[in-house]
């Protein structure tokens, strides 16, 4: 059982009067489980139960998705309306908060919005957190840079891969890497010390292992697989290894940067 997630099927309190109970199938009930919560009606207009809503939105969250959609109409829906229709536990708020928060870091690299003049901004170089906006350059007649970290004009010398000078400013993806617990592989013994989230040696992306798997694991964005514990590709780790024993080169240590994803 996922230590994130009760055992029990959750119900809707018939006596809830903000919920608009219908009748008919459960329409999120992909594998027929009959739970036997009332069925409520989504924003969508679709009938759901707690624990319907709770599987298709972590199913959601795996794929590596930081949007709640139907999974009939495609139409989106909040994360405050999931986490009341879902009647989310402490422990699953916490989950969904923090799987969203690494999704969302890892989709939203290609462009962002700059602080000075609100238009999208495309980032040549990922290995520089400088960003110049020529809009602003423009309107300003001088150079105008922002930071892609923090949102912030750039403050400090340039060009940094890290942080500028502003108050604040700090890589959440860096931070995760290295605050992130140490994971324990349920089919893997020997194995101590390897953090619980990597970032993909081959594009960058934040993954977190299931812990129920062999150590190695396939990457959501750029599908390369490769070793949760030594950082290899798959092939290369095997060479020496096998997936459910300990690698000959040990646990690669806690990384301290992110890598850049140049094979586009």
């Amino acid at each position: 059982m996922d230590p994130y997630f009760s055992a029990g099927e959750k119900c809707y309190d018939p006596r809830d009067k903000s919920l608009k109970f219908v009748d008919g199938d459960d329409d999120l009930d992909f594998l027929c489980e009959g739970f036997k919560s009332r069925r409520a009606q989504i924003s969508c207009g679709h009938a759901v139960t707690p624990t319907s809503l709770t599987n298709w939105c972590r199913r959601l969250l795996d794929e590596g998705k930081s949007r709640f959609v139907c999974g009939h109409c495609r139409q989106e829906w909040s994360y405050v309306e999931v986490r009341k229709m879902a009647l989310l536990t402490p422990e699953e708020m916490e989950y969904f908060e923090k799987t969203m928060a690494v999704n969302a870091i890892r989709d939203n690299f290609h462009a962002k919005l700059c602080p000075g003049c609100k238009s999208s901004v495309v980032r040549k170089d990922e290995s520089n957190l400088s960003v110049c906006c020529t809009f602003c350059t423009a309107n300003k007649q001088k150079p105008y840079e922002f930071c892609w970290q923090c949102l912030n004009e750039w403050k400090g010398p340039f060009p940094r891969s890290d942080r500028c000078e502003n108050d604040g400013c700090c890589n959440e993806s860096l931070k995760l890497l290295r605050t992130c617990p140490d994971i324990v592989f349920k089919d893997v013994k020997g194995v101590i010390g390897c953090p619980s989230m990597r970032a993909c040696p081959t594009c960058g992306a934040l993954l977190e292992h299931d812990k129920t798997q062999c150590k190695n694991i396939v990457c959501l964005r750029c599908k390369v697989e490769f070793c949760f514990v030594c950082l290899k590709v798959t092939k290369e780790c095997l060479e020496s290894s096998s997936h459910f024993i300990p690698c000959s080169s040990g646990v690669a240590p806690r990384q301290t940067s992110i890598p850049v994803w140049r094979n586009k």
